[in-house]
């Protein structure tokens, strides 16, 4: 009789970082304004809410979304390691946050400039 053995592959998963994110964005766009950022975050867009005005400015603490009620954990890298880490959840809340805001998708270049603002946020 022969030995079977089952070898147990492990793979990991390279979780993204804020870094990882932002260099996808310019890739698509162009160099990063963490200046056109901060005004974007800010700015009302022709609809009624802005960024700021469920996860406030600076976005470095819980706040509560104005509608819901529920806690939204912050947004800044710095004070929410978590935040865009995971590709395909920054992609689901940039589309629904920016249909909230501006009525349309963010394009490349307005998320590579939001993220690289709010990766100087202390």
């Amino acid at each position: 009789m022969g030995n079977i053995f089952l070898l147990g592959l492990s793979f990991s998963v390279m979780a993204a970082t804020p870094q990882d994110l932002l260099k996808s964005y310019e890739a698509q766009s162009s160099k990063a304004s963490p200046a056109r950022g901060e005004q974007f975050f800010n700015a009302k867009h022709g609809k009624e809410w802005s960024c700021a005005f469920c996860h406030e400015n600076p976005p470095n603490h819980d706040t509560k979304h104005i509608v819901t009620g529920k806690v939204i954990k912050p947004l800044a890298p710095s004070a929410n390691p978590a935040r865009f880490t995971d590709e395909a959840k920054a992609e689901k809340w940039f589309k629904r946050n920016c249909n909230d805001v501006l009525g349309r998708e963010c394009t490349a270049q307005e998320k590579t400039d939001v993220l690289s603002w709010l990766m100087t946020v202390k």
